[in-house]
């Protein structure tokens, strides 16, 4: 039993999406808006009420680093363990905090050239 309260044989689609997206650190709105959707989009497909089209699957499974197999039915490349998942969403937190920092520093010295 995994994490999500399901088992490998017992995940739908929606299920392995909200693992990815959260093991890739994502928010449903932070996925919906760098997929240029909207967030009910991503959470009918989490709660399985729709599923994406192929194209959307195939952006979605790209931006959250599995394979389309992985989403579709758990085969192919996926989450490798909740160790590693847990391991990259550090990262990317840590990644989004420097990178929040330097546009802090970018419009503050921005700022001060405008000012000069």
């Amino acid at each position: 039993m995994s994490d999500y309260g399901y088992g490998p044989a017992e995940a739908t689609l929606g299920d392995r999406l909200t693992a990815a997206r959260e093991a890739a650190g994502f928010t449903v709105e932070q996925l919906a808006e760098r997929l240029d959707l909207g967030g009910v989009t991503i959470e009918e497909w989490e709660a399985d009420q729709s599923a994406p089209t192929d194209d959307g699957l195939g952006r979605v499974a790209k931006m959250l680093d599995v394979s389309v197999g992985w989403l579709l039915n758990g085969e192919g490349a996926g989450l490798t363990s909740d160790s590693d998942a847990s391991t990259a969403a550090a990262e990317l937190q840590e990644l989004r905090r420097v990178l929040q920092d330097a546009l802090h520093r970018l419009s503050r010295l921005e700022g001060k050239l405008g000012d000069g």
